[in-house]
């Protein structure tokens, strides 16, 4: 019972690691000053947009190898709950046809509290470094 929900925990945090690492490049790929001016016009300190698509890409780095999951995925959660609460509530649930609603940023938001919740230790780099023993985990369940 244990292995499912760590396979289930591995594919949540590979996929949302990746899902936040392409959203990060993209960011700069598309210019990331028009994110800081992005930004900038909803209220926000422009160097945000920095900080924002750093913590993506490092970030989805991080969870795609395993490392700091819990950690990580708090720092997702709360951009999740600031992405919906300053941008995207206003425009409700699923959007108003010009910008895209907030479900995708409560599904985000969901996964990332799962795992900080329940970690994901399976084919984690933090497993490799701060090993337990394999029989905790059985414990647990």
């Amino acid at each position: 019972m244990m292995l499912k929900n760590e396979i289930g925990a591995l594919i949540l945090r590979v996929t949302l690691g990746t899902l936040f690492l392409i959203h990060g490049i993209v960011k700069f790929q598309g210019g990331i000053e028009n994110i800081v001016g992005w930004f900038e016009s909803i209220g926000l300190p422009g160097f945000m947009a920095y900080g924002v698509a750093l913590v993506e890409i490092f970030g989805g780095i991080a969870l795609i190898i395993g490392l700091a999951t819990r950690f990580i995925s708090a720092l997702f959660a709360l951009l999740m709950i600031g992405a919906t609460l300053k941008v995207k509530l206003s425009v409700g649930l699923l959007g108003n046809g010009q910008m895209a609603g907030y479900e995708l940023d409560l599904a985000f938001l969901a996964i990332a509290l799962y795992l900080v919740f329940n970690g994901s230790q399976i084919l984690s780099v933090s497993q490799l470094f701060f090993h337990k023993d394999s029989n905790e985990l059985k414990r647990v369940a």
